[in-house]
């Protein structure tokens, strides 16, 4: 008994009228009665008693009803639950950002979103690149803004932000001297405040392959993650730090530097699993280019302003 017949019996069951049941199914009343011949026959019963004047269920046809009403309704259960677990069709959109995201940009982001889409609720984790890697693979993140190169095999991505890299630095330190640009040549030796390689493997080693190739070969690698924890090391002395332009002026005692050269940039997007990208995921990634384009105007401006 296939699903569809199921369900024209249903509401016929209900309309107990050929034409207002042929409505309610948004079908002609003709294949409707050829529908139900069609059961009556597969089944080798009876299910409506037909006069000129009025339908009526049979014996047959009000056991049938009792079977088959708590199979429809299991079916539009599923239906919705599959449904609602769309990204965003439940009203929240899970997704991950970098644990150095900055208050603009989450500030533009979400507001951003939120004009999009006023009735999804975004609800955003702290997670690095590889973290929000597995969670979206698992199911468990709708999307999510990474750095790249990173391993997005199986997963589809939105357009790549740019923004070039610089160096935060003790304002004592030569390579300050004068506020101009840097060369990575010039730091070689010096101690090397990162991320931690877990945080995003393919982008730790291609910031150190292109540090090496550029004649920068760090005397030492100490790890952090936290900014704060990140220049305190600077200040103390103990590294440089590789990192786009502050959007807020940094505290007394670091200055941040361009490099010479362009060759080092954090390259972010947004990506998400294929099967799962519906309207909210692309407004997400709208709001994320959005913002990012925002704060690199606002990060400009500010290197510029000394």
């Amino acid at each position: 008994m296939e699903l569809r017949h199921m369900r024209y019996f249903a509401v016929l069951a209900e309309e107990l009228h050929f034409g207002r049941a042929a409505e309610r199914l948004h079908m002609a009343q003709p294949p409707l009665s050829q529908r139900i011949r069609d059961l009556e026959r597969e089944l080798g019963v009876r299910l409506f008693d037909r006069t000129r004047h009025r339908v009526q269920l049979t014996e047959a046809g009000a056991l049938l009803l009792e079977h088959v009403r708590p199979v429809l309704a299991g079916v539009d259960t599923a239906r919705e639950a599959m449904r609602r677990i769309r990204p965003g069709e439940a009203g929240v959109l899970r997704v991950g950002v970098p644990p150095d995201t900055g208050p603009t940009v989450l500030r533009t982001l979400t507001a951003g979103f939120a004009d999009r889409v006023p009735d999804v609720l975004i609800d955003l984790h702290e997670l690095t690149t590889d973290e929000q890697l597995a969670r979206l693979r698992e199911g468990e993140l709708d999307a999510g803004v990474v750095r790249h190169p990173s391993d997005t095999v199986g997963l589809e991505s939105g357009p790549v932000a740019r923004r070039e890299l610089g160096v935060v630095l003790r304002a004592d330190h030569a390579a300050a001297a004068g506020g101009g640009t840097v060369r990575l040549r010039d730091l070689d030796g010096a101690p090397l405040v990162i991320f931690p390689r877990a945080m995003a493997p393919r982008l730790y080693d291609h910031m150190l392959t292109i540090c090496r190739d550029e004649g920068f070969l760090p005397g030492s690698i100490r790890h952090a993650r936290n900014p704060n924890f990140v220049h305190g090391l600077v200040l103390a002395g103990r590294g440089i730090h590789l990192n786009e332009a502050p959007a807020t002026p940094l505290i007394d005692g670091l200055v941040w530097r361009p490099l010479e050269r362009d060759t080092l940039a954090w390259l972010t997007s947004v990506v998400w699993v294929p099967s799962r990208h519906n309207e909210a995921i692309a407004s997400f990634a709208e709001a994320v280019s959005e913002s990012l384009a925002e704060a690199g105007h606002h990060i400009a401006d500010t290197a510029s302003g000394g």
